[in-house]
C-alpha cells in the first residue's frame, strides 16, 4: 500500500513534467531540482523510468483551476503503468512540491485512467485543509516577559493543552479516523480529521480556573473563524467543513457553552471522554 503523505525529498529521485506552479510562481525544471537537490533529493532524471521515485507534476498546482477532473501529460500514463507493474513512485503536484520545501508534507496523488491515453490526478479531501498525520509534540515552558499576554501562544505551550490534544488525537485514531496537522497555507488549528464527505478541524483550549469564560470565548471565536475561511477552498463534490471547539474539561456552566456552540454551528466537547458535541460523530467508548 502506498504512503498517502510524502514527508520530504530526501533519498528521492525525481522527475518532472515541466515547470512548477509554486506559491503563484512558475519555476523551470533547472531550478525545481536545485532547490530540491538542497533539501535532501538524491538525483534527478529527464525521462520517466524505474530509477524515478518521485515524480513532480507541475500543472498540477494551480489553485484557479476550474477542472476538478485535471488531466494531463501522457508521462502520467507511464507513472499509472509503473505504478501497476508494482513500482514505488510517488507523485506530487506544485503545491505539494512548495510544501516540502517548506517543510510539510505533500500528498502522493492518486491516478485513474479515463481513456486510451488519459490518465486523471484525482482531487482529495481536505485539500488545503488538511496537511498530513499530526506528530506528536513535546510542551515547552515559557517565562513571562512582559505585561502583554499573547493567551493563544501561552496556552499551546501548557502541558493541559498537550495532554489533551494528545487524549483527543487518540480518541479519534480508536474510532478509526486518522488525525491531521494544519495544511501549509490552512489556519494554524490544533487537529484535524476527514470522516465520510465532512472534514472536521479543531482547537483545544485548556480551561484555568480564573480564566475560563475568556478561553472557551476565544476558542469558539477561533473557531468560528477558521471554518468561514477553510469553506472557500477547493473542494471535492459534496465536501462540508465543520469545526468543533474541543476543551480539557467539563465547563462549570455546559448548558450555556453548548447553546453558544450550537447557535453559531460548531461541535463542542470536552476531556476525558470526550462527549456531548452534538454531531453526527459519536466518539462516545
Amino acid at each position: 500500500m502506498k504512503p498517502q503523505w510524502i514527508e520530504s525529498f530526501h533519498g528521492h529521485v525525481l522527475a518532472f513534467t515541466g515547470r512548477v506552479f509554486v506559491d503563484g510562481n512558475w519555476e523551470i525544471r533547472e531550478d525545481c531540482v536545485r532547490m530540491a537537490m538542497a533539501r535532501g533529493a538524491a538525483d534527478w532524471k529527464t525521462d520517466m523510468s524505474r530509477k524515478v521515485s518521485l515524480l513532480v507534476h507541475g500543472d498540477l498546482a494551480n489553485q484557479n483551476v476550474t477542472d476538478k477532473t485535471r488531466q494531463y501529460s501522457k508521462k502520467l500514463k507511464l507513472a499509472d503503468t509503473l505504478r501497476r507493474s508494482g513500482h514505488e513512485l510517488a507523485i506530487i503536484d506544485g503545491q505539494g512540491f512548495a510544501d516540502l520545501l517548506d517543510g510539510y508534507p505533500a500528498r502522493n496523488r492518486e491516478l485513474r485512467v479515463a481513456g486510451v491515453d488519459e490518465v486523471l490526478v484525482l482531487p482529495s479531501l481536505g485539500e488545503g485543509i488538511l496537511g498530513g498525520p499530526l506528530a506528536e509534540r513535546a510542551p515547552t515552558a515559557h517565562q513571562p516577559s512582559s505585561l502583554t499576554v499573547d493567551l493563544e501562544a501561552l496556552d499551546r505551550a501548557t502541558a493541559a493543552h498537550e495532554a489533551t490534544l494528545l487524549a483527543f488525537a487518540r480518541r479519534l485514531a480508536s474510532r478509526g479516523l486518522v488525525p491531521q496537522r494544519h495544511g501549509r497555507n490552512a489556519p494554524k488549528f490544533d487537529v484535524g480529521w476527514a470522516d465520510g464527505l465532512t472534514v472536521y478541524v479543531a482547537e483545544v483550549k485548556s480551561l484555568g480556573s480564573a480564566v475560563e469564560d475568556q478561553q472557551i470565548r476565544l476558542g469558539i471565536g477561533q473557531v468560528v473563524d477558521y471554518a468561514e475561511q477553510l469553506r472557500s477552498r477547493p473542494a471535492i463534490p459534496g465536501q462540508s467543513v465543520r469545526a468543533v471547539l474541543v476543551l480539557e474539561r467539563r465547563p462549570r456552566e455546559p448548558d450555556r457553552w453548548m447553546a453558544a456552540a450550537e447557535s453559531v454551528g460548531i461541535g463542542l466537547t470536552w476531556g476525558p471522554d470526550f462527549v456531548g458535541w452534538g454531531l453526527a460523530l459519536d466518539l462516545r467508548s
